[in-house]
């Protein structure tokens, strides 16, 4: 029940006579990220689904290139992506390939599964400082491979079942 009631506060479902519910931020849900063993078949089966033609695959850059920290260490993780459009919502493919990261965690621990979901945040600061105040810390963090982002994977599996992904794009330079 716990669960419950933090997610809709996240989502703002939940309203307050009193004081408006804290506003994390979290607008609209952009990606659902499956961690799986065999990106190539995986891919096939979700494109199939969605009735699209099979993703490209790549092969993200070594964490030490885009400043990846996982459980508060450098970490030289990597993983194979594939991106899958399903309407709104796009649909992440992740492969762990090598080095520690929250994506190895999670399949090693659970098998293949929905890792996280994630949401664009204007604000990452205020959103993380949220989330420290309900017991969520950073789990794992880099830049974008193009360089031009973050990303923030918050423990937030206690509160609400699964990890939350927090994605904010650098001002683009004019």
């Amino acid at each position: 029940m716990k669960k419950i009631a933090v997610l809709a506060v996240l989502l703002g479902s939940v309203a307050s006579t009193e004081q408006p519910a804290p506003d994390p931020g979290l607008k609209t849900i952009t990606q659902v990220a499956i961690v799986c063993r065999d990106i190539d078949a995986t891919s096939r089966h979700w494109a199939a689904v969605l009735g699209v033609d099979p993703p490209q695959i790549r092969t993200t850059r070594p964490g030490g290139e885009v400043k990846m920290l996982y459980r508060g260490k450098p970490s030289n993780g990597q993983a194979k992506l594939a991106f899958l459009k399903a309407g709104q919502v796009t649909v992440e493919l992740i492969q762990p390939v090598g080095g520690p990261s929250s994506w190895k965690e999670f399949l090693d621990a659970n098998g293949e599964g929905v890792q996280h979901v994630a949401f664009q945040v204007e604000n990452p600061d205020r959103t993380l400082a949220y989330f420290a105040g309900i017991h969520a810390p950073v789990l794992h963090q880099g830049r974008y491979d193009s360089d031009n982002g973050s990303y923030f994977y918050v423990d937030s599996k206690g509160p609400l079942g699964v990890t939350v992904e927090l994605l904010h794009s650098d001002a683009r330079k004019r």
